[in-house]
């Protein structure tokens, strides 16, 4: 089947960076939009950012605007999230989506990977 994978998360301390990979290793959604979204235990799945398939659009969640970057390399049909300044209520598993609608919503993408965990300690 078709895959996303992700890959990237690890354990780090509050203040500290990571930097989060979505590969494509089939090449199938390189004019998909990609989005980020995050699910830490006992919560809902929450969205985190989008970017559009040219790379031209981004738009990320409000809580989360200044610290997350999205960036689009199609040489590589990778996209990267950029992390910094994590906090401890950024613990949660990563996964990264493709759609075909730019925008927050989850069931608007059809293709997910499987998630990467990020553990921000305090």
């Amino acid at each position: 089947q078709v895959q996303l994978v992700e890959s990237g998360g690890g354990l780090v301390q509050a203040g500290e960076s990571l930097r989060l990979s979505c590969a494509d290793p089939a090449r199938a959604f390189s004019s998909y939009v990609m989005g980020w979204f995050r699910q830490a235990p006992g919560k809902e799945r929450e969205f985190v950012a989008a970017i559009s398939w040219t790379g031209a659009r981004t738009f990320y969640a409000d809580s989360l605007k200044g610290r997350f970057t999205l960036s689009r390399d199609t040489a590589k049909n990778t996209v990267y999230l950029q992390m910094n300044a994590l906090r401890r209520e950024d613990t949660a598993v990563y996964y990264c989506a493709a759609g075909t609608v730019f925008g927050p919503q989850g069931s608007e993408y059809g293709y997910w990977g499987q998630g990467t965990q990020v553990t921000v300690s305090s």
